[in-house]
Formats: structure tokens, sequence, C-alpha cells
């Protein structure tokens, strides 16, 4: 103690000014050198799957510095790929940059124009039954709580496929196709001829005067010869959309998400039922909610340019 004390004394006379002791760098690290970066690295590059633990075992380093060499020194992360709808080839990716480029430029040269005619579509199924995801089913709980159990269920074999006609003021029609029923190029014609024709006269006035510029995607029966005599027919002017595409589709990226987040978990009993919920939730929504879908488009375009026609992420 009287050691302690001394020495202490001797410290405040050589200018010390604090009690706290000071800062030590502590062990020198012998696995964060150069040569254990690169052997990390080798193996990353060998095999980009590589688990950490396999990793230390083949470089001889330990766990946690194999974790702090990909973190720190390589700045690495492990993460899942992605599903994209086809693999694209070099000319699709070329294509789907061109008609980005022009649909692009027409949309902002004009912007109220663009969406007081735009009008778009597209066909989704949806289930009697479709059960939550485990993300959806998240709770709040307690540290001491047991953690809620989810049991794995399917989506139920009952669902009705639904015809949706939509713009930026909101939806123009729905067609729920009948049990046992396809739809072909002759049933989407008679569509676009006689229902969306009317369903526009009568809820967007004026909007077939100054002439609806429609969307569509690529599916087989949008673009036989008889549906698009039938768009042709109607006055519509055609807005192009890339083959493979859902990415710059509002109802893909933006529609048809948002109404099925509101349904898993759900259970219908027929039909109707299920009708009847789709319509509650369109009934439901403010005009800004399809507006903001629609303008989501400038987004997808510039993107989709900007990765060289790469499949643009949610």
């Amino acid at each position: 103690m009287v050691n302690a004390v001394a020495r202490w004394a001797k410290e405040f006379k050589l200018g010390r000014t604090t009690t706290e002791d000071e800062h030590r760098a502590g062990r020198p690290s012998t696995s964060l050198t150069e040569d254990n970066v690169k052997k990390v690295k080798d193996v990353v590059l060998a095999d980009q799957r590589v688990t950490i633990r396999h990793a230390a075992e083949v470089t001889g380093i330990s766990y946690g510095s194999v974790q702090r060499i990909l973190a720190n020194e390589l700045h690495l992360k492990k993460v899942s790929a992605r599903w994209v709808p086809r693999m694209l080839t070099d000319e699709q990716k070329k294509n789907r940059v061109d008609i980005s480029r022009v649909n692009l430029e027409k949309f902002q040269a004009d912007q109220e124009n663009f969406l007081s005619r735009f009008v778009t579509m597209d066909e989704t199924w949806i289930h009697h039954f479709d059960p939550e995801t485990k993300q959806q089913s998240m709770t709040w709980k307690r540290a001491s709580s047991p953690t809620p159990k989810k049991f794995k269920v399917s989506s139920s074999a009952g669902k009705v496929m639904a015809s949706v006609f939509w713009d930026a003021q909101g939806i123009i029609m729905v067609e729920y196709l009948e049990k046992g029923a396809t739809i072909t190029s002759s049933y989407y014609a008679d569509q676009i001829r006689d229902q969306l024709r009317e369903a526009i006269k009568e809820k967007r006035r004026g909007k077939l005067r100054t002439g609806v510029l429609f969307h569509q995607d690529n599916a087989p029966a949008h673009k036989a010869a008889v549906a698009m005599a039938a768009i042709q027919e109607t006055g519509f002017e055609l807005l192009e959309h890339p083959p493979y595409s859902p990415d710059p589709a509002p109802s893909d990226f933006y529609l048809f998400p948002r109404l099925k987040e509101r349904l898993p978990g759900k259970k219908f009993e027929d039909d109707s039922e299920v009708m009847a919920a789709v319509e509650a939730f369109w009934e439901g929504q403010e005009k800004e909610f399809f507006s903001k879908g629609i303008l989501g488009l400038e987004k997808r375009w510039a993107k989709c340019i900007d990765l060289l026609g790469d499949y643009v992420e949610k």
C-alpha cells in the first residue's frame, strides 16, 4: 500500500492529472495479418458459398478471426440469391433499356397528361385461404414468454382469377373468371372491346376523347392478333412493355402485393366472399393510393436504365 501511494505521488509530480487508468493497446493481434487476409480471400473466391466455419478449418484461423477478416478487412457479407423471372440475354436487357427510356421520356415530357390518359391491367389468382408468411405472423413477446407456434398450412385449392383494369384514380373494372374457364385471346379481346370501353365511358368522362394510353404485359392472350386488333379498334394507344418484365408493371410491383398483404390468414367459404373482400379493399383506398402506384413507374424505368436492363428489385 505504501509503495502504491509513493508511486502515485511520483506520477502526479511528473504531470499526471487523473487517477483513471491510461488506455492500453492490449495484446498485439496475431491473426489479422496480410497473409491470413489473403488466405481467407482465396478461400472465398474459390467458393463464394463457403461457410465461416469451413473457411476457418481450411485456413487454420479461428472462427472469430475469419469473421473479422471478412467483415472488417474484405468488407464482405453473405446474402441470399434473389429470384428473377428469367435469365436475360444481352439483347433482352438492351430491349428493356430502350423501352424504359422511351416510356420514361413520354412520362417526363408531360406527367399530368400521362397520368390522365394511362390505364393498366393484369390478372391475378386470389385464394380462398392464403396462410400468413412467417414475417407477417411476427409478434412482440417478453423474454420469459413462450415463443408462439405457427403450423405449416398450404394455400387452399379454391381460388378466383381476377382481371383488374385501373388507373391513377382507382379501379375501372374487375372481371372474375368463371370456374373451369381460361383466359383466351378472344375472351381478353371481348373485355377490351366491350366491357373496358364502356366502363371508361361511364367512370372516366372525357378519357376516351383525350385518348387512352393503354398498358398491358406480354402474356400470350394479350399479344395475340385478335387482342391487338381489339385494342386498335377501341382507338387506344398501346404503351410498349418489354417481354419477361413484371418489374415495370404497376399491378405486379404495387397493386397486387398490397391487396394480398391484407388477405393472408383470412378464410373465405366461396368465391363470392373472396370477391367481396377484394371489392372492400378497393373501396377502402383513397385516390392517392392508386396514383402512387402509377407514379412508381418513373422510378422503375429510370432504375432499369441505370442497371443496364437488369431486373429492378423492390
